[in-house]
């Protein structure tokens, strides 16, 4: 998900208070609970963008559904955010946040994509890999696409390494039709 300017300002300026209150890790947790809530429930996306529902009226939902889920500090900035009527930014908000903290801890995201799952080994040696390329520390993601036929894909940040026998074949097939 793309996070806008005016979201990223909002994580931006949350981040700063957790750092000032020493609570960056428990707020982190929290905003990844609201990014999965916001990813898993199409209701709740659709109730953060309602122009129809009041702010109270909103305030008085999110305090039922995450008040004992999410930190005191969170909840609060939520409110702020509701009152503001900026709660349709709360994913992005959420998303900026855990950008900025992953940026300020050095953790890189690995996404790794192919034909079959990977054992632990082949994931720890491309983790081993990469790393020795790359400071900071690793976090992977898998995914299994059976279109691959074979092999990976493997893309972090704007780098990308195709290495599928899929790719491969396309490049064959234009190579011989020119």
């Amino acid at each position: 998900m793309s996070v806008t300017k005016v979201a990223y300002r909002y994580a931006q300026a949350l981040i700063d208070l957790a750092a000032e209150r020493n609570t960056v890790e428990e707020v982190y947790a929290d905003m990844n609970h609201l990014a999965e809530l916001c990813e898993e429930s199409r209701d709740f996306r659709a109730f953060l963008k309602s122009p129809v529902v009041a702010w109270h009226k909103k305030q008085s939902i999110f305090k039922s559904i995450l008040e004992d889920k999410i930190s005191e500090m969170s909840m609060g900035f939520i409110n702020l955010i509701a009152k503001n009527s900026r709660e349709s930014l709360l994913a992005e908000i959420a998303e900026g946040y855990i950008q900025l903290y992953k940026k300020s801890k050095d953790i890189r995201e690995l996404y790794v994509t192919s034909a079959v799952a990977l054992d632990q080994s082949t994931k720890d040696m491309i983790v081993a890999r990469i790393k020795a390329e790359v400071n900071g520390t690793i976090e992977l993601t898998e995914t299994v696409n059976p279109e691959l036929i074979g092999g990976f894909i493997i893309r972090m940040g704007d780098r990308q390494i195709d290495a599928s026998i899929s790719s491969q074949l396309a490049d064959l097939r234009k190579i011989l039709l020119n």
